[in-house]
């Protein structure tokens, strides 16, 4: 896991429409970045719909979001029309963002271990230093926590 003040890794990927982003592409605004399980289950959904219901609040404080997971870009296209999601969800099909960022790693789910994505956010600076990070993140009510941390990191 990155910690507070890490140079946040680049990574050019595209989105569930085909867009590219690339972490260049938000220098001067924030960003948020989180990484989550899988597309369409329980957690994950309560956590996106998170932010897509406060991603005119995120707008208004110059921020960005972007959601990660290992999911294909079919899945992020369902996941993101099921619930009308209105922001990028990024396909990381060789996991290097996943793993530069630190959210891919060793799970233990029901006493087995096996490798997945963590659920991580970060939020980056406009200089591309990370300013806020949360890991072993609680999906419900997890974008207000965002929000309101970023709303003290530019106070």
């Amino acid at each position: 896991m990155l910690n507070v003040g890490d140079k946040a890794p680049s990574f050019e990927l595209g989105d569930h429409e085909g867009k590219r982003h690339k972490l260049d592409d938000y220098r001067g605004g924030w960003l948020v970045v989180y990484f989550y399980p899988k597309d369409d289950t329980p957690g994950c959904t309560k956590e996106a719909c998170g932010f897509r219901d406060s991603l005119a609040d995120f707008a208004d404080l110059d921020a960005a979001v972007l959601g990660v997971s290992a999911d294909d870009a079919s899945a992020h296209q369902e996941f993101a029309k099921k619930y009308e999601l209105n922001f990028p969800l990024l396909v990381d099909p060789d996991k290097s963002m996943l793993e530069a960022y630190g959210a891919w790693g060793e799970k233990t789910r029901y006493g087995k271990t096996h490798l997945g994505v963590n659920r991580i956010t970060y939020v980056i600076d406009p200089d591309g230093n990370v300013a806020k990070a949360w890991s072993a993140v609680k999906a419900e009510g997890h974008a207000d926590e965002v929000r309101t941390a970023l709303a003290e990191l530019q106070a």
